[in-house]
């Protein structure tokens, strides 16, 4: 089946959040399964010199009154084309964060649906966030393609419909007050990256406005549950690492943990908790209940806390008066650093997760992947992914917490602080987080499931596996 992966953002060329991480995994995932997975994606300035791009495009084209060229490639490590939307206005170091986002991502999506108009034609277009939400309202007089829209966040819903009206073409079909919502009209069929997200969102709790047309639209919402890719995300292998090791070597991640600490200016003791959050400083994330709870708990206990991120600069500012404070204790990583992030998860012993809202989250399975204990509060994909742990029974995966409340986090921690001092539970503990299976292999086969639906095939036929690879090169020449 031939497929087409619109988003702005794929690991590891482009990525911000856990949309890349999905784009970049699922799409190589779906095309060993036999799939025709093809991605389009802007052309970065930011992307690495090193990416082998041919010089000339595979084609031209216009949309809103604007030319643009599209080369082509292949993501690295992977046998996914990969076609890159080239246009000025993407020419920057960043992602997102330009006062022009609306207009540029819209332009990108206008230029994929000309794209699959006219130079290569998918069967499914499966469109991720709001920047491609358009893509359903303008395919939806194409019956020969099919879309599927995946919601990653629905907190970020894109331009209202008077500001489409002047930036681009909106149908006399369209309904829909933003571009989100005009998606989750139009497309055939709408994804969410957990299941009980997709529960949530028809409710006024977590439906940012819109649970009502979601939950008119509800036989058509399905909620599948993020992965990761265990060939990348392998303490056994990883190169970025100072010491390697798997869920039968655990004393291993002693080094890493002594190693971070020197690294991070961290007081170099082995038998110090050492907590930490590798996350976006925005409001979902939880931050505003870790600076309630954290001066205290670390007043209370010999604990140590990392946090690698960046975002609002209020929270940037509070969390670098709060290390100051505790020097030796405390280290805040105000940058993007994947290799960093990595040696993070493999040299401390919990990760906090305390989420407002999570529509599936990526750090508690990179943590779990790495013997790092996740702390989150029972959110989203985070009651899908992290089982609390029970001390009587010997199971569960993590701690988990269930109310908004500075309360319930410091009472969690404080748990999980105590649980920390029986090695024995602890490291059978991290055992269980490690041999979890975190891979997008059950994901997959949902997909599979979907595309065949919205395709009117049998739901558990499955592509002969060289088949998208003899396709993508007969296209290719």
């Amino acid at each position: 089946m031939r497929i087409l992966f619109v988003a702005a953002e794929a690991s590891p060329l482009a990525k911000a959040g856990g949309m890349g991480v999905v784009t970049g995994s699922l799409s190589k995932v779906l095309r060993a399964m036999g799939h025709d997975v093809r991605i389009f994606l802007p052309y970065y300035g930011s992307l690495p010199k090193t990416l082998k791009v041919s010089s000339c495009p595979v084609w031209d084209g216009s949309a809103m009154f604007e030319k643009f060229s599209v080369y082509e490639t292949v993501l690295p490590e992977t046998d996914v084309p990969l076609y890159l939307f080239q246009h000025s206005c993407f020419d920057g170091p960043h992602i997102y964060g330009l006062e022009n986002d609306d207009w540029r991502f819209t332009f990108f999506a206008n230029g994929a649906a000309e794209f699959c108009w006219n130079h290569w034609k998918p069967q499914i277009i499966h469109c991720h966030d709001w920047h491609t939400g358009m893509i359903p309202v303008w395919m939806h007089q194409s019956p020969d393609i099919a879309t599927v829209f995946t919601i990653h966040n629905l907190a970020y819903q894109g331009p209202s419909r008077a500001r489409l009206e002047q930036i681009t073409w909106c149908p006399w079909y369209m309904e829909g007050h933003n571009t989100m919502a005009a998606a989750l009209r139009y497309a055939d069929r709408v994804t969410t990256v957990s299941p009980t997200y997709a529960e949530q969102i028809k409710t006024p709790a977590y439906g940012e406005n819109l649970e009502e047309l979601l939950a008119s639209i509800g036989d058509k919402v399905l909620g599948i549950i993020n992965g990761i890719d265990p060939t990348s995300y392998d303490p056994s292998v990883d190169a970025s690492l100072p010491q390697t090791y798997s869920s039968a070597e655990l004393d291993h991640r002693k080094i890493n943990k002594a190693s971070l600490q020197k690294e991070l200016g961290l007081q170099e003791r082995p038998q110090a908790w050492l907590v930490s959050m590798v996350t976006r400083l925005v409001e979902q994330k939880g931050i505003d209940l870790v600076l309630q709870v954290l001066d205290r708990f670390l007043a209370y206990t010999d604990s140590q806390f990392v946090l690698l991120g960046t975002g609002d600069r209020y929270y940037e500012t509070q969390l670098w008066q709060l290390a100051a404070r505790y020097s030796g204790r405390m280290s805040v990583q105000l940058l993007y650093d994947d290799a960093l992030s990595r040696r993070i998860y493999a040299g401390s012993d919990v990760a906090l997760m305390p989420s407002r809202f999570e529509p599936c989250g990526i750090s508690q399975l990179i943590a779990m992947r790495y013997g790092c204990v996740p702390i989150v509060r029972r959110t989203g994909g985070l009651v899908d992914t992290v089982a609390h742990y029970n001390p009587r029974h010997q199971t569960g995966t993590g701690y988990c917490f269930d109310r908004y409340e500075p309360l319930d986090l410091y009472t969690c921690l404080v748990r999980a602080w105590e649980g920390y001092h029986y090695e024995d539970s602890w490291q059978a503990l991290q055992t269980r987080a490690m041999e979890t299976d975190v891979s997008w292999e059950q994901s997959s086969l949902a997909y599979n499931r979907l595309y065949n639906s919205v395709s009117n095939l049998p739901l558990e036929s499955i592509p002969q596996k060289n088949q998208a690879t003899t396709s993508a090169k007969a296209t290719l020449e």
